[in-house]
């Protein structure tokens, strides 16, 4: 007989693929009316386990168990109707339809005359943002007209309007603003108020502790442990992701030295950003911190040539640096890890070894302009080992890898140019504890090797334990630059709160 006081109960689950096994009698036990947290770090299993709840995926063995009934769902449609429903990490509206379109999209109102009835639709869409307290769209909108929070937004009300009992959100904060989280989250409360369960999936420590009742560990398609999250401090959670002590999650030394290698003066790009100055000594790691929309990445992006037109000076050993184009920031010997991984980072469709490759490829060319493959291929894997990226084949294409494993290769990809200057845009955005601690040690190593590194990161424990020094930005200008013995959350937060 199944728990009544649980709304959902997986257990013994199992599934291989290939003959790969990637569960192993995994269990998940959710009660109505929680935030219950999935995590463990890509690869564990997380994923595959969801999309057998929702009936992508079949299990090979175990028991589902929802609202004290055995299931055994053969598609998403299925699950939709004993209100079980999933948001994924990729959204994916219908851009030139409306809201209230969209949300009834497959299940349209009609009329007498058996035409989609609109104003039904968008009266209805209206009292279910009233239900949960949505105020700033109009069910008449064009989706394309809404900010990624929004749409966001609309999913769960699409959710809402299956009548689900049970909502699976997918890394449902990777593109919000901080006051859009609060506002995700005043939704998740009043519908777990509702009775709604929700199952949340999320590498971020801060929102994790902030929103769920319970913590499911899942490594390497094993079911570790099951926690209330009070009772779960987070040194613990962490090993129990990773399955080792993380002493110290940002292992920095001081790798600085006197020599300045890269400089912006009065550095300005209208209605972007002003007069910001700064220095970049050899073996340092600066960070640029600010909110979302403080100009972070357009300061990075125009220094290496991608925002067009600047006013001001930038200095490459000392030396002023026209940078018009990319091109000229590589030829400066500076190189950029941009933020948007999957948008401009790395060719999903294209194997590993041609990603690493493309910005060194001239220098792979014979005579002729054909590439010598041999040589290709070994200097890649070189790299592609260095950083240790973890995959059967270097011609497996970038989009089957993990969001570690494809951070990995970007930087790879540009370490491949030898930079004199590193400017990472939120290089651990998306991915697990265990990976980023990783990405952690690549900096150290390459600080220790005398390179030198910028980076931007919305995350405050990761500026502050892995930075240098702080340039803090706020509404496109330079509020200050704090020395690590004074690094404080309050005197950063300060300084972005001046007038």
């Amino acid at each position: 007989m199944a728990d009544t006081e649980y709304i959902l109960q997986m257990s013994d689950i199992s599934k291989s693929f290939s003959g790969v096994r990637v569960l192993n009698k995994v269990k998940l036990d959710v009660k109505p009316g929680e935030v219950h947290v999935l995590i463990g770090e890509n690869g564990a299993g997380k994923s595959t386990l969801m999309k057998i709840l929702i009936g992508m995926y079949t299990k090979d063995e175990g028991r589902v168990v929802y609202k004290g009934n055995e299931i055994n769902l053969h598609s998403t449609a299925e699950a939709l109707d004993l209100g079980i429903t999933m948001i994924h990490q990729e959204l994916s509206p219908v851009l030139e339809m409306t809201v209230a379109e969209n949300i009834f999209l497959g299940r349209e109102y009609l009329n007498s005359s058996k035409l989609v009835d609109q104003k039904r639709m968008r009266q209805e869409s209206q009292q279910l943002f009233d239900e949960i307290g949505i105020s700033d769209i109009n069910p008449a909108s064009k989706m394309k007209e809404l900010s990624t929070a929004q749409v966001q937004m609309i999913e769960i009300v699409k959710a809402v309007s299956h009548k689900a009992d049970l909502i699976v959100m997918d890394e449902p904060t990777s593109s919000l603003t901080d006051n859009e989280v609060e506002k995700l989250f005043a939704i998740i409360r009043k519908l777990t108020t509702n009775g709604v369960a929700i199952i949340y999936i999320s590498h971020k420590l801060d929102e994790i502790y902030a929103i769920s009742d319970s913590i499911t560990v899942l490594r390497d398609g094993d079911y570790i442990a099951t926690r209330a999250t009070k009772e779960l401090p987070r040194e613990e959670l962490v090993k129990l992701m990773v399955g080792r002590e993380l002493t110290d999650l940002y292992a920095k030394s001081d790798n600085r030295t006197d020599e300045v290698v890269f400089e912006v003066k009065n550095f300005t790009n209208k209605e972007l950003f002003k007069d910001i100055n700064f220095q970049l000594h050899r073996g340092e790691i600066l960070g640029l911190y600010g909110l979302v929309g403080a100009g972070r990445s357009e300061i990075v992006e125009t220094i290496f040539g991608m925002r067009g037109k600047y006013e001001g000076e930038i200095l490459v050993n000392g030396k002023t640096a026209e940078i018009k184009t990319e091109k000229d920031a590589i030829e400066n010997g500076i190189a950029l890890a941009t933020e948007d991984r999957k948008g401009t980072g790395v060719f999903l469709g294209l194997p590993i070894r041609n990603n690493i490759s493309m910005v060194w490829l001239k220098n792979l060319c014979n005579k002729l302009g054909f590439v010598r493959r041999a040589e290709e291929k070994k200097v890649t894997a070189e790299f592609a080992s260095k950083l240790k990226v973890k995959a059967a084949s270097d011609m497996n294409n970038v989009g089957t890898l993990s969001g570690g494993n494809q951070q990995k290769v970007v930087l790879a990809k540009w370490l491949l140019t030898d930079p004199e200057v590193l400017i990472l845009d939120e290089p651990t955005r998306g991915i697990d504890i265990g990976a980023k601690v990783e990405i952690y040690k690549i900096m150290e190593e390459l600080t220790a090797q005398g390179k030198s590194i910028i980076m931007v990161s919305s995350e405050m424990p990761e500026i502050m334990g892995m930075s240098d020094r702080i340039v803090v930005i706020a509404d496109g200008e330079q509020r200050g630059i704090i020395d690590k013995e004074n690094f404080s959350q309050v005197r950063i937060m300060s300084l972005i709160a001046q007038a």
